[in-house]
C-alpha cells in the first residue's frame, strides 16, 4: 500500500529538490548491421535506430508529463563500433561514426554512446582503427560518445592502448580549441565497464545485453541533501551520529529508486522494449542545491578536499548503494556518487579555492563509483602525464575490482589556476594543477601490460 505521506514527499523532492530522471537510454544491438560496404552498413545503421528509437524521445514526454516527474536526457546506446565496423578501414569507421550522428539527430536523443572499444587484454585491427579515428570521429560530430576500455581486474592494464590515448586526448582538445578543448568532454577511458551504464559519455550496448533494452538514470543529490538537513534540524546535531545520517541517506536513496524504476518501467512498457537496470547514481549538476559536494559539506567538512573527505564519500556511496538495492531488483550500472568536478557546482568552488587537489579527488575516487571525471587540466600538459595520470585511475579500478574511469580536459592556451566554461550540464571550473607533470614519461614509453592481480583467479 502507497502512504499518502510517501506521496506528498515525493511531489516535493520534485518541486523543491531538484529530483528528477536524469536519463533514459536505450540500447540497441547493431551488430547485424555488419556489410562490407560501408556505404551500406550506414545505411543499415541509421534505419535500424530510427526503427527501433524513433518514438523514443515522444514516449519519454509523454510520460514525464502523465507522471510530473522531469526526464532531462534521452540518449541512445549501441553496441561497440569497434565490432559493428570491424573489418573498414579509418574511413568506414569515421563514416559510421556520422551515420550514429546523423541517426542521433533523426530522433531527437541529446547523444548517443557507443564508438568503443573493450582491449583490456589486446587490440584487434577494428579496435586500432577506432583508437585512431577517435579525434577525426569526435571532432566531425556532435553527438556521439565514445569510450575505450583500457583495463580489467581479469585482464590488468593495457599500457600500450594507455599510452596512446594520452595523445588522443591532446589531439580532441588542439582540435577544439575553440571551446577550450571541450570534445575531450565525449570521451572516457574505463576500468570494468559496465555493459548496461545509462550515463553519457561511457554508455555502450554490451554483448550480454537484449537486442533493445531501455535503461534508467536517476539523481537526487538535491534531495538527499535536504533530508539531511530536515533531519538535522529536526534532532539536532548534537542527537545523531553519522550512522544516523548514513540510514537517511539510504532511505531517501529508497524513495528515489522507486520513482525512477516506474518511470523507466512505464516507457519501456510503452516502447515494447525491455526493461534493463536502474542506475542510482547521485550525478550532481551545476545548478546550486544540486551537489555531491554539498552534502559532504553536511555531513560535518567545512572543505571538500580536507582530511575526511574520502571517508564522507564512501558513507555516500555505500548508504545510496543499500537505499537502491531495497528498492529494485535490477540495480546495474555504475550506482553510487559521482564527483564530476566541473558539473559539481560546490566541488568546482572548492577547486578554485585550492581545497581540492587532483591527488585528493583520485583518493576520493577509491570509494565512489566513477573515477576522475569532467576534471580540467593545463592545456601543455605533456601526453605522457595524461596517460600517467589515466594508468593511475586504472589501477585503482583494478586492484579494487571496481569501475573507475577518467574523463580529462587539458584546455589549450590555459594555465593551472584559470577557469573554463563549457556551460549547461558539463558547468565550469578552476583548472587543476598535475603536480610533477612530464615525470612520467620514462613509465609510459615502457607500454607492454600491466598484469591482473592475484585476485582475479576466482574460477
Amino acid at each position: 500500500m502507497i502512504r499518502s505521506d510517501q506521496i506528498l514527499k515525493t511531489v516535493s523532492m520534485i518541486q523543491h529538490e531538484n529530483l528528477d530522471v536524469r536519463t533514459i537510454t536505450m540500447g540497441i544491438n547493431l551488430l547485424d548491421c555488419r556489410h562490407p560496404s560501408a556505404e551500406v552498413c550506414c545505411r543499415k545503421v541509421v534505419a535500424k535506430i530510427e526503427r527501433c528509437a524513433g518514438s523514443l524521445v515522444e514516449t519519454c514526454n509523454a510520460v514525464s508529463t502523465e507522471f510530473g516527474l522531469p526526464i532531462v536526457n534521452k540518449r541512445l546506446a549501441v553496441s561497440p563500433v569497434a565490432d559493428v565496423a570491424a573489418g573498414h578501414d579509418a574511413g568506414g569507421f569515421v563514416a559510421v561514426a556520422k551515420a550514429l550522428d546523423q541517426a542521433a539527430r533523426s530522433v531527437g536523443v541529446d547523444f548517443i554512446g557507443g564508438y568503443s572499444a573493450q582491449v583490456q587484454k589486446g587490440t584487434s585491427a577494428g579496435d586500432n582503427v577506432l583508437i585512431e579515428t577517435l579525434p577525426e570521429a569526435l571532432l566531425g560530430t556532435t553527438k556521439v560518445c565514445a569510450s575505450v576500455n583500457v583495463a580489467s581486474t581479469r585482464a590488468g592494464i593495457n599500457m600500450d592502448v594507455v599510452g596512446r590515448l594520452g595523445h588522443t586526448l591532446k589531439a580532441l582538445a588542439e582540435g577544439s580549441a575553440d571551446r577550450d578543448g571541450f570534445a575531450c568532454a565525449r570521451l572516457v577511458i574505463f576500468a570494468n565497464q559496465p555493459e548496461d551504464n545509462p550515463f553519457m559519455a561511457g554508455a555502450y550496448h554490451g554483448h550480454g545485453e537484449p537486442e533493445t533494452v531501455l535503461n534508467v538514470g536517476v539523481s537526487g543529490p538535491g534531495v538527499v541533501a535536504r533530508a539531511l538537513e530536515r533531519r538535522i534540524a529536526a534532532e539536532g546535531p548534537g542527537a545523531l551520529g553519522l550512522h544516523d545520517l548514513a540510514e537517511e541517506i539510504k532511505q531517501t536513496s529508497c524513495r528515489v529508486t522507486r520513482c525512477g524504476e516506474l518511470i523507466g518501467r512505464e516507457v519501456a512498457r510503452r516502447m515494447c522494449t525491455r526493461f534493463g537496470v536502474v542506475d542510482l547514481s547521485l550525478a550532481p549538476t551545476p545548478k546550486v542545491g544540486d551537489s555531491i559536494g554539498e552534502i559532504l559539506q553536511i555531513l560535518g567538512l567545512d572543505a571538500v578536499g580536507a582530511p575526511g573527505s574520502t571517508a564522507c564519500v564512501a558513507l555516500l556511496n555505500d548508504a545510496v548503494k543499500k537505499g537502491g538495492a531495497f528498492a529494485s531488483q535490477s540495480v546495474g550500472g555504475l550506482s553510487g556518487a559521482f564527483i564530476p568536478v566541473c558539473e559539481d557546482a560546490v566541488l568546482s568552488a572548492a577547486a578554485e579555492r585550492g581545497e581540492l587537489s587532483i591527488e585528493k579527488l583520485e583518493a576520493m575516487t577509491c570509494v565512489c563509483s566513477v573515477g576522475l571525471d569532467m576534471v580540467a587540466l593545463p592545456g601543455d600538459i605533456p601526453p605522457e602525464t595524461l596517460s600517467a595520470l589515466i594508468a593511475d585511475e586504472m589501477a585503482i579500478g583494478v586492484i579494487n575490482h571496481k569501475t573507475t574511469a577518467v574523463r580529462f580536459i587539458p584546455v589549450p592556451g590555459k594555465r593551472a589556476g584559470d577557469r573554463v566554461v563549457f556551460g549547461g550540464l558539463f558547468g565550469e571550473s578552476a583548472i587543476l594543477p598535475v603536480p610533477n607533470s612530464g615525470k612520467s614519461s620514462r613509465f609510459i614509453r615502457f607500454g607492454g601490460h600491466i598484469p591482473a592481480p592475484i585476485h582475479s583467479l576466482t574460477n
